[in-house]
């Protein structure tokens, strides 16, 4: 059931590539798209992050869709629950959760659809035992559902 869940993600998020010339530049936008939208996604992505520093699991809980899918580089999978779970537990402490400045890039596809791409430094240690120090590029995709951004979609891989 996951995979038709992204299988719609990526289609409505590749669903206006043919629209909108992709170029370097940070933001793209279409004509017929609001400036301000790139900077509300972009924004929403930073808080997404810090939240997930703080272990701020209302804050993420407020930004992740119900049906939010997580792949990672080894395939694995996680939902909405999966995450909020582990912050409301304290999983992991963070050092670091930051996007590294000058990285992040917010594509809009129609007037509903922006994916957020940017290099993330994450540092810290888990109950586990187990600790992390890396850099990963991640793309997050956001979708306008009855005028609200929701993050949809994540994929995030370290160097494998």
């Amino acid at each position: 059931m996951q995979k038709k869940k992204i299988g719609v993600v990526v289609a409505l998020a590749t669903a206006g590539v043919g629209m909108i010339p992709l170029t370097s530049s940070a933001v793209e936008v279409a004509d017929h798209q609001r400036p301000d939208a790139a900077k509300i996604v972009a924004g929403l992505d930073t808080q997404y992050q810090a939240a997930v520093k703080r272990n701020d699991a209302r804050t993420m809980s407020r930004i992740l869709a119900d049906d939010f899918v997580l792949v990672t580089g080894r395939g694995s999978t996680y939902s909405k629950a999966d995450l909020v779970g582990d912050a409301r537990a304290g999983s992991c402490t963070y050092e670091q959760q930051d996007e590294v400045a000058g990285t992040q890039t917010v594509r809009l596809y129609g007037p509903a659809t922006a994916i957020v791409t940017a290099l993330l430094w994450e540092k810290g240690t888990c109950t586990d035992g187990s600790t992390f120090d890396s850099h990963l590029w991640f793309s997050d995709t956001y979708v306008k559902i009855s005028g609200r951004w929701s993050y949809v979609f994540g994929q995030a891989s370290r160097a494998l």
